[in-house]
Formats: structure tokens, C-alpha cells, sequence
């Protein structure tokens, strides 16, 4: 919704103060000029990007519309199914535990998160870490370390929608120069005609200018940008994981080991230590409810 509301503001703007300064819409109406600047850069954009790129640029522009990051209940959720774990590992056999992790999908601590167990993603890396825990003999700056380089890769992987949206934004001024050009050359087939066809002409040339530098600076750069900052809370979990384990690893007990990983959101999000005692003493009811 804010993205649609900023562009509705960026249009009407720009239009409503061409046309106050005397402009004609019909003039800016230049379909062929449109085909040319965006469709090259959506051409550009299969040649640079794989496949699996261009799918996840699709799923990063709705995520970005839908405003798509995690709320403060979806923080509880997690920090409640952290609770869990760790009270599991810290006061059940091995091959109890094991249970949990290796087969999430009929555990009963992770049902009662549906959101996550639906989350591949952050399923595994919660898996992942928990198993090593269980396998015991690990230390605490080793699984960091291995932590911060899987979150590495992940955030990587996760911001290429946004490079590639960027990469087209920073194309399109010179995609609109290349349809004025073509512009300029068709009006210089017709310097036989007269002044009213040949300015028309020459006026639809600088349309192909206008659009490449509108859509990049007031399209496109903003869209990548909300992206980013969207990616970007979605890879906040991760940290919280990470903090939360690596505190129990260094021997915190399982309410204070989420403190460490609380203080990783978000002042704007961040749940409070009473909402997060009673989430993880009432046994995540609010959170799966």
C-alpha cells in the first residue's frame, strides 16, 4: 500500500505541474518509446540475472507491496519455539531431542508454529544449529563463526532481487537516450514536413529521455530500495537465532539466552521482557492462537 500511495503521490506531482506549467498530456503519451526503454531493460535484465534471480524478483516485488516483514507476534513465535528447544536440550535425553530436529514436521514443539515450520529457510538453520548443540563438544565461537558465514551467504542470495532491480534503474537513463536517438533519427526523415509534424516528432524523441531518467529515479530506485529494507528484516530472524544459541552455547540459561537474541530487533518491533516471559511461560499459546 505505501508503495502504491508513493507513486500515486510521485505522478500525480509530476504530471499535475507539467500540465499547471501549460503541457498536454497526449503529448507524453508515447507508446512505442514506452516499448523500447522498458523493454529493453526487462531484456537486460534476463541477460544478466539466472533464472532462479528473475523468480525471486517476482516474489521480492510482491513481498515488498504486501510490505511483507515480520511483525512483533511473529517474533514472539520465534523466540517461544527458542524457548522450547532449549529447555528440551537442556533437560532431555539426546535421542529425545533428536526427535524434534530431525523430523519437525511431526514434532510437537514445532507444530505449534505453523508460520515457521512453513519457513523452510529458517526452519533448517534452526535445525541445523540445534543438532550441532545436541551432538555436543561444540564451541561457542566456532558455531559463530559458522553462523555468521551461513548468514553471509543467505544475505547475499536474499538482496539479488534487490541488485537486479537496481541494475535496471541505473540502466534506464541510458535506455531513454537510445529511444530519443531513434527518435531523433525518425524526425530527421521527416525535415520535408512541416513545423508542427517535425516538433511533434522531435517532441516525442525527448519523451524517450524523460521516462528512462522518471522510471529509473522515480520507479525503480525506490521499489529496489523497499526490497532491500524488506529482505533485510526477514534476515533479522536469522541474528536472533544465532545470538539466542550462541548465548546458550556459552552456558546462559534458556530465558536469559533470549535476551540476548531479543535485543537484536528492532526498537520499532521489539517485544518487551514481559511479553516475552509470558509468551514463553504460557508456552507460545498467543503466538500459534
Amino acid at each position: 500500500m505505501a508503495i502504491l500511495l508513493g507513486l500515486v503521490v510521485i505522478i500525480a506531482c509530476v504530471l499535475g505541474g507539467y500540465i499547471a506549467g501549460g503541457g498536454h498530456l497526449y503529448v507524453l503519451w508515447q507508446p512505442y518509446e514506452l516499448l523500447i526503454i522498458l523493454g529493453a531493460s526487462f531484456g537486460t535484465f534476463l541477460i544478466a540475472n539466472p533464472m532462479k534471480v528473475v523468480k525471486d524478483t517476482g516474489k521480492a516485488l510482491g513481498e515488498a507491496f504486501k510490505n511483507a516483514v515480520p511483525k512483533q507476534t511473529e517474533y514472539l513465535a520465534l523466540l517461544s519455539l527458542l524457548h522450547s528447544l532449549m529447555r528440551e536440550m537442556r533437560s532431555k535425553p539426546r535421542s529425545e531431542v533428536e526427535e524434534h530436529v530431525d523430523n519437525p514436521e511431526a514434532s510437537a514443539i514445532f507444530s505449534a508454529y505453523p508460520a515457521i515450520l512453513k519457513d523452510k529457510p529458517i526452519l533448517n538453520f534452526i535445525c541445523d544449529y540445534c543438532r550441532l548443540i545436541i551432538i555436543g563438544n561444540v564451541k561457542g565461537y566456532e558455531v559463530e563463526s559458522l553462523m555468521d558465514e551461513e548468514i553471509q551467504t543467505i544475505s547475499r542470495d536474499t538482496l539479488k532481487p534487490k541488485q537486479a532491480l537496481q541494475d535496471i534503474a541505473d540502466g534506464l537513463p541510458a535506455l531513454g537516450i537510445v529511444a530519443a536517438v531513434l527518435g531523433v533519427v525518425h524526425a530527421m526523415g521527416a525535415l520535408d514536413q512541416s513545423p508542427e509534424i517535425l516538433g511533434h516528432l522531435i517532441g516525442a524523441a525527448l519523451v524517450g529521455t524523460f521516462a528512462g531518467i522518471f522510471f529509473s529515479y522515480g520507479v525503480f530506485t525506490p521499489i529496489a530500495h523497499k526490497v532491500k529494507v524488506v529482505r533485510e528484516k526477514k534476515l533479522r530472524r536469522y541474528v536472533i537465532v544465532k545470538q539466542t544459541l550462541i548465548a546458550y552455547i556459552n552456558g546462559a540459561m534458556p530465558q536469559v539466552a533470549l535476551e540476548y537474541g531479543r535485543k537484536t530487533i528492532s526498537a520499532y518491533e521489539r517485544p518487551t521482557i514481559d511479553q516475552v516471559e509470558s509468551e514463553t511461560i504460557g508456552g507460545g499459546s498467543a503466538a500459534a492462537a
